[in-house]
């Protein structure tokens, strides 16, 4: 009864909180209601249950608490806290059942404490993990063995189409490579595995962004992750781009070269449209005048400071910076994420920043918002989560990098060198 007064007490809202309470309703409404003839203290069969979306394997019973059990007990928690309730009815339980093990699952950690103090086995709630440790992230990215040509040389064959290089590679022993995924040598090869059949990889040679001669929008790569990043972020084939790193490794930046490019130059995409999430660092400054765009303003310092280094604005008259600065404005649309929902976008090249502080439902439901020929690039540090209930493990961005290594038309790189500025660098290291 504690946890049903509780999620009573928290339904109100449009929150994810109170999103998911009410959900979690439905779903114990469902279970009583399927049941023709239910009989509270047998508990509840839970193998007949499947939720609206998809059905949850699932089995056992499902008790509720009917009365009042720490009255009965010689040591129960004093007070009228809920957590305490919680605690005193397991601790009943574990003097009543003694066939079973008891566990407390919870994602509140003071009452995980409590209970472990208690003699009580608690665990965290697992399911909503993408991956039990964040080094076990796909990295996008794969270092080859030193010996690797020679090892397979006889089983590799090579061609050149439209000046592109590529090699077939025969299935390789204990190497699982997913589409899109980088390969590399260090100083001497780079490639992209397109494709894997039964006889083995298509693998492509990556194109060059690291001189001038071969810039985008003026931006050349400077070390290989950038490389990497520019061969997804130019590739028309790859609809869905992620890009995770530290503050400093030119996520931002890339993007928008990219962006600006294909959408300006090449006419791939007709706008570039920029959002992210809205969470303060420090206090809240209140609610912002203006229209939409105008109240996403001070949320998108990033794309002003990028958008100064890619203009050149400080090498250009006031005319001239004044009519680039209009024209760029026109192309790229600032919009907010509480208005995306219903929308579909057609053709247009879409940059989710800060996406790290995403839930997995709130990113599903921006990624499926996109239509026929447009792009979806995902950018977020995982070291940087300011949403109070998500981690590294539960993050939307680490659950989309996870879920789309499969798809050959996606692709994810984890950027590893700051390239700021010395001090930024040495700050990165130290602090």
């Amino acid at each position: 009864m504690t946890v049903l007064e509780e999620l009573d007490t928290a339904k109100i809202g449009v929150s994810e909180v109170a999103r998911n309470v009410r959900q979690t309703t439905r779903f114990i409404d469902e279970l009583l209601t399927a049941q023709q003839e239910v009989v509270i203290e047998q508990g509840l069969q839970l193998n007949q249950f499947t939720a609206a979306e998809e059905p949850y394997k699932c089995n056992g019973r499902l008790y509720f608490q009917t009365e009042e059990h720490s009255a009965s007990l010689p040591d129960s928690l004093p007070g009228n806290k809920n957590d305490n309730s919680i605690l005193n009815t397991i601790m009943w339980l574990k003097g009543e059942i003694s066939d079973h093990e008891i566990v407390l699952i919870s994602k509140d950690i003071n009452l995980r404490i409590k209970a472990t103090i208690l003699g009580i086995k608690a665990e965290d709630y697992a399911n909503d993990r993408v991956v039990d440790d964040l080094d076990l992230l796909f990295s996008g990215s794969h270092p080859l063995a030193s010996d690797f040509w020679e090892v397979h040389g006889k089983q590799i064959e090579s061609w050149q189409d439209e000046g592109k290089a590529y090699y077939e590679v025969a299935s390789v022993e204990g190497e699982e490579w997913f589409p899109n995924q980088f390969i590399y040598m260090n100083g001497e090869f780079e490639a992209i595995v397109r494709k894997r059949n039964k006889a083995g990889f298509l693998i492509e040679v990556c194109q060059n962004y690291y001189g001038q001669r071969h810039s985008v929008w003026g931006i050349t790569a400077r070390n290989r992750e950038q490389n990497f990043a520019l061969n997804l972020l130019m590739d028309p084939e790859v609809d869905f781009v992620t890009l995770s790193g530290s503050a400093g490794t030119g996520k931002t930046l890339l993007a928008l070269a990219a962006g600006l490019t294909q959408t300006l130059d090449q006419g791939l995409y007709k706008e570039i449209i920029m959002t992210r999430v809205t969470i303060p660092i420090g206090e809240d400054i209140g609610f912002l005048p203006g229209s939409e765009e105008e109240k996403m303003t001070p949320w998108m310092g990033a794309l002003m400071d990028n958008m100064e280094v890619l203009t050149g604005n400080d090498q250009k008259d006031s005319w001239e910076q004044a009519a680039t600065n209009d024209l760029l404005r026109n192309r790229i649309k600032i919009r907010s994420l509480n208005f995306m929902r219903g929308r579909t976008f057609q053709n247009k090249y879409i940059i989710i920043d800060e996406a790290q502080n995403l839930t997995s439902k709130q990113m599903k439901t921006l990624v499926t918002r996109s239509g026929s020929g447009t792009k979806i690039v995902c950018l977020g540090n995982l070291k940087q989560i300011d949403t109070p209930y998500l981690t590294e493990n539960t993050s939307g961005l680490t659950y989309v990098v996870d879920r789309f290594k499969q798809w050959e038309h996606s692709g994810h790189i984890t950027l590893m060198s700051v390239e700021r500025s010395r001090l930024a660098d040495y700050a990165s290291e130290v602090l």
